[in-house]
């Protein structure tokens, strides 16, 4: 796992002192020497690298990684610029943004962008065996971020919460700092986006949010890749 350098060290380095994560750190050492684990190792805690937390602007919270070739890099609902395929709960964002803000629908998921503008894109599960999702709930990945979590609740500054589902909405009680906004809604997913994410506006929301206090607002619009051929 690339070491934490930035700010969010300090936030979290009592952590790894504790005994769960040093016995979350053995299973994920062990799974990554005898299976394939997505996100690659180096790309672990990407939303940390691109995200520090005193950027934090916007937190959208995903469940585990995706679990397929050239998907997960580390930052939740994102996948790599060469996977041609958009996942379905991506798709949905894509058409929520396009519906709220007029954002053209782009041919790739790289959200890279967000991320570098102080979207944080945190799954709750940071890692995940291939085909297999879910396969690392359960072993401590919950409370490492759930530390994560903490950290940008205390952060005196306004920052907006986007809660897609019932588990992301079961962090809402440790969500306690008046300075935040919280927006809900049910997951972009297939199953559930029409049950109240689509029609949410919740990108239009949190930018007039941040403009209300000051902040510069998030550019939404993920730009087409050029594909070349060979």
């Amino acid at each position: 796992m690339s070491m934490i350098e930035n700010d969010w060290l300090e936030a979290v380095q009592a952590e790894f002192q504790k005994p769960y994560y040093k016995q979350l750190y053995q299973f994920v050492k062990e799974e990554y020497s005898k299976y394939v684990i997505y996100p690659p190792a180096d790309d672990i805690f990407n939303a940390l690298h691109l995200t520090p937390l005193s950027e934090v602007k916007v937190l959208i919270l995903g469940q585990d990684p995706y679990h397929n070739e050239h998907q997960a890099h580390g930052l939740s609902f994102s996948v790599l610029p060469e996977q041609r395929v958009i996942p379905p709960s991506l798709q949905n964002i894509y058409q929520e943004l396009a519906d709220d803000l007029g954002c053209s629908i782009p041919n790739n998921g790289y959200l890279e962008k967000w991320a570098r503008q102080g979207v944080l894109l945190l799954n709750t599960v940071l890692t995940v065996r291939a085909h297999r999702a879910n396969s690392h709930q359960g072993r401590g990945w919950e409370q490492f971020t759930d530390a994560l979590i903490q950290a940008v609740n205390a952060q005196d500054r306004p920052i907006v919460f986007m809660l897609w589902g019932r588990p992301a909405q079961t962090k809402i009680p440790m969500l306690t700092n008046p300075n935040h906004l919280i927006l809900r809604a049910s997951h972009p997913s297939p199953f559930s986006a029409h049950r109240g994410f689509f029609g949410c506006r919740h990108f239009s929301k949190a930018n007039t949010f941040l403009q209300e206090h000051g902040v510069e607002p998030i550019d939404w619009q993920i730009e087409n890749i050029t594909v070349t051929n060979g």
